[in-house]
C-alpha cells in the first residue's frame, strides 16, 4: 500500500477543481449578460476518491510514482448544457482560453460507447499557484446534456454496486434507457428555438416583477406611503390576473413618481 501523504498530494487537485468551477460559472454569467442565453446550465466538480484512484491505477497498470501523469481525471469538472448543440460551443470556448491547455479530446457523443454512454471529454493542463510555486495539474472536463448526465450518474452507481460486472439484463435496460435519453435530447433540439423564447419571456417577466417590487419599496424612502400602498395593491391584483402589460404600466408610473420625488429633494432648490 502506498504510504504517501494523500492529503498533501490531493491539495493541488482540490485547488484546481475550485478554481475551474469559479471560472466556468463566471463564463456562464458573462455569456448570459452578453447574449441573453448561456450554453452552460450549471457546473460541478470533484476530486477523485483515493480508493477510486487506486482502483484505476491498478486497472490501467499505472505505478504509484506515475499517478500525476497516468491518471488524468483526479481533478474532474462537469459542465451541463440544455442542448446537444451547446456542447461543442462550450468546448470551443474552452479551447480559446489562455489559462489552461487542452491536451486532447474524447468525443463520446459522435462515437458513443457500447454501453450507451454519451459525453464530450477534454483533458487539460491547468497551472495552479501553490504555496510552493506553480504546479501543472491534469484535469478532465466533461461536457454533457442534462439527459446524458442523468443516465451516466445512474450507470456509474450501478457499476459501483456490481463492481463493473453488470448483469446482461441490466446492461440491456441501461442501453435502452441511453437510447431514450438520446431521443429526448434530439426532441429538445428540434424545438430549441421555442424553448429559448419561452425561457427568455419568463426571465423578462421575472425581472420586471423584481424591478416593480423594488421600486414600490423605494416609494417609502421618499415618504410616499399612500402611493406605495396603492401601488402594492394594484400589483397584487395585476399579478393575480397575470396582466404583464398592466404590470409594465404600473412600473412606469412608479418610476415617474420616484423621478419626480428625486427632483423635489435635489439640493440647491431652497433659497
Amino acid at each position: 500500500m502506498d504510504s504517501r501523504d494523500w492529503g498533501t498530494f490531493l491539495l493541488p487537485y482540490e485547488q484546481t477543481v475550485e478554481e475551474l468551477k469559479v471560472k466556468f460559472k463566471t463564463m456562464r454569467s458573462e455569456l448570459k449578460k452578453r447574449e441573453e442565453y448561456a450554453p452552460i446550465e450549471f457546473v460541478t466538480g470533484r476530486v477523485k476518491k483515493i480508493s477510486s484512484i487506486l482502483d484505476k491505477a491498478k486497472r490501467l497498470n499505472v505505478s504509484m510514482d506515475d499517478l500525476e501523469t497516468g491518471i488524468e481525471d483526479i481533478a474532474g469538472i462537469r459542465i451541463m448544457c440544455q442542448f446537444v448543440e451547446d456542447i461543442r460551443r462550450v468546448a470551443e470556448y474552452i479551447r480559446m482560453r489562455k489559462d489552461l491547455k487542452v491536451l486532447y479530446e474524447k468525443d463520446y457523443i459522435t462515437n458513443y460507447k457500447e454501453s450507451g454512454y454519451r459525453s464530450f471529454h477534454m483533458i487539460v493542463e491547468y497551472p495552479v499557484q501553490t504555496a510552493l510555486g506553480q504546479k501543472i495539474v491534469l484535469a478532465e472536463i466533461q461536457i454533457r446534456t442534462l439527459a446524458m448526465n442523468f443516465w451516466a450518474t445512474i450507470e456509474h452507481s450501478l457499476n459501483y454496486k456490481y463492481k463493473e460486472s453488470l448483469p446482461d439484463e441490466m446492461r440491456k435496460r441501461l442501453k435502452k434507457a441511453a437510447e431514450a435519453a438520446n431521443v429526448l435530447d434530439n426532441e429538445m433540439s428540434s424545438i430549441r428555438q421555442e424553448i429559448l423564447i419561452a425561457q427568455k419571456s419568463f426571465e423578462d417577466e421575472s425581472n420586471i416583477v423584481s424591478l416593480l417590487l423594488s421600486a414600490i419599496h423605494q416609494l417609502y424612502f421618499y415618504h410616499l406611503v399612500s402611493e406605495a400602498i396603492e401601488a402594492q395593491e394594484r400589483f397584487n391584483r395585476l399579478w393575480e390576473a397575470r396582466d404583464m402589460e398592466g404590470i409594465k404600466d404600473l412600473l412606469a408610473e412608479v418610476k415617474a413618481l420616484i423621478k419626480a420625488s428625486k427632483k423635489v429633494e435635489e439640493p440647491g432648490d431652497e433659497l
